[in-house]
C-alpha cells in the first residue's frame, strides 16, 4: 500500500493517469491531502468508484496526537504524535508577531550523536517518509485550527540525513496547491553533512541553511559532535561557503553555549574570526538540561558577554529567546519521558530497529 502524500505532485499526476484519471484529478486529491483528510470518505468531489480503486492500492496517512501541551508563559504548542507503526516523534508550534511557526522532526530518534542533545540518546529507529513530515504541519494546524506560514526543520533527528524524503517534502509543502508555504519561510537545521549541504546547493530551494556548529574549533566539536570527526570545520565552512555563493542566502550558526566547555571569551573570539568572512549570523542557545548529560549553561552575565564579543567583532549575533519552558519544548524529551514511562528504550521496542555503532556515539558517516 502506498500513501498518496508520498508522491509529489507530478508523481500523483502520473500515478493517477495510469489508473484512467484525468490530470485535474490529481490537483483534487492533492489539495484533499493538504487540507488534513483522514480517508477517502472525505474527499466529496471525488467520485465512489475512484475512491474505491484508490482504497485497493494506496491509503491516506494521518498522525495521531498522543500528548498535548500547551504553555501557560507564551502559548507555545507541543505535540507528541503517535506514527502508524506506534513510534512517536516531536513537533512544537510557535507564536511570533510574523506568524505561527512549526518545529518537526525529521526521524525517529538520530544517529548523530550530539553528546548535549536528547534527542539522539538511543540512536536512529528510523526515518519519516515525506507524508510523515508534511503531516506534522497539516494536523498541528487543524488541530489549532490557524495557519502555519513558517516550517524550522530542528526537531528530532538529522534533515539532510533523510535527505530524498526532504527533498519529496519540500516541493510538496511548498507546492501551490498545497500548504503554499514559501521555501523563504522554510529554514533547515543541519549538524554539517559536507556531502549533502552541497547537494543542497544544487537544488534551487532557497530556504535558510542553519548549520548547528556548537565550537569554535576541532578540538571542542570533536568532543561534543562526532560528525566532526568525518567532516572538519574547514571543510564545513568551505561548504556553507559554496551553499551561500550558489543560493544567495545567508548561512546561520546555531551555537549552544556548555558553562566552561564553549563559553570562554577565547572560544568566542576564535568563533568571530571563524564565521566573520561568511557574513553569517549566530545564534546562541543556552544549553538544555537533560538528566543524562553533566552540562549546564552559564549565567545570564556570561551569555551576554560572550554575544557582545561576537559583536565587537564584527558578527551579527541574537540569544534564542527561551520558548515552552513549561512544557519541556526542547527537542526530544517528550519522546523520551514517553519511552520511560512506558518502560521502553530505544533498544527493547519491538517496532522498531535501533542504527547505530559501538558505544552509541554516532555511526561513521
Amino acid at each position: 500500500m502506498t500513501d498518496l502524500k508520498d508522491f509529489e505532485f507530478d508523481e500523483l499526476c502520473a500515478f493517477l493517469k495510469e489508473m484512467g484519471e484525468p490530470r485535474f484529478r490529481a490537483a483534487q486529491i492533492f489539495e484533499w491531502l493538504h487540507k488534513g483528510v483522514e480517508s477517502y470518505d472525505e474527499m466529496t468531489n471525488i467520485s465512489k468508484a475512484t475512491r474505491e480503486k484508490l482504497k485497493k492500492t494506496t491509503y491516506v496517512s494521518t498522525l495521531k496526537i498522543r500528548e498535548k501541551y500547551v504553555s501557560k508563559l507564551d502559548g507555545t504548542v507541543k505535540y507528541l504524535f503517535e506514527l502508524p507503526d506506534g513510534n512517536c516523534i516531536e513537533s512544537v508550534v510557535m507564536r511570533y508577531h510574523h506568524g505561527l511557526t512549526i518545529c518537526i522532526s525529521s526521524q525517529v530518534g538520530c544517529r548523530m550523536g550530539c553528546r548535549f542533545c536528547a534527542s539522539t540518546i538511543g540512536g536512529l529507529c528510523r526515518s519519516l517518509t515525506p507524508g510523515e513530515l508534511l503531516n506534522q504541519v497539516i494536523f498541528a494546524q487543524k488541530n489549532i485550527g490557524e495557519r502555519i506560514s513558517n516550517i524550522v526543520m530542528m526537531g528530532i533527528g538529522e534533515p539532510l540525513d533523510n535527505y530524498e524524503n526532504v527533498i519529496k517534502f519540500l516541493h510538496n509543502v511548498n507546492h501551490e496547491k498545497g500548504l503554499n508555504i514559501g521555501c523563504r519561510h522554510i529554514t533547515l537545521s543541519t549538524c554539517g553533512l559536507v556531502p549533502q549541504i552541497k547537494r543542497l546547493a544544487g537544488e534551487k530551494l532557497p530556504i535558510t541553511l542553519t548549520i548547528s556548529l556548537h565550537a569554535p574549533n576541532d578540538g571542542i566539536r570533536d568532543t561534543i559532535m562526532p560528525v566532526n570527526k568525518r567532516y572538519k570545520i574547514s571543510e564545513l565552512t568551505e561548504a556553507c561557503g559554496e551553499y551561500a555563493k550558489k543560493t544567495g542566502r545567508r548561512i546561520s550558526f546555531e551555537y549552544s553555549l556548555i558553562s566552561g566547555v564553549n563559553d570562554s571569551r577565547e572560544n568566542a573570539e576564535e568563533l568571530a574570526a571563524l564565521v566573520k568572512p561568511l557574513h553569517a549570523h549566530v545564534n546562541l542557545i543556552p544549553v538544555n538540561k537533560i538528566k543524562e548529560r553533566d552540562y549546564k549553561k552559564g549565567t545570564a552575565e556570561e551569555i551576554n558577554s560572550f554575544r557582545e564579543t561576537l559583536e565587537r567583532r564584527g558578527v551579527n549575533a541574537t540569544v534564542r529567546r527561551e520558548l515552552g519552558s513549561d512544557i519541556a519544548a526542547s527537542c526530544g524529551q517528550l519522546r523520551r519521558k514517553s519511552m520511560e514511562s512506558e518502560g521502553q528504550t530505544t533498544e527493547n521496542n519491538k517496532t522498531v530497529k535501533t542504527v547505530k555503532n559501538n558505544k552509541n556515539e554516532g555511526v561513521n558517516l
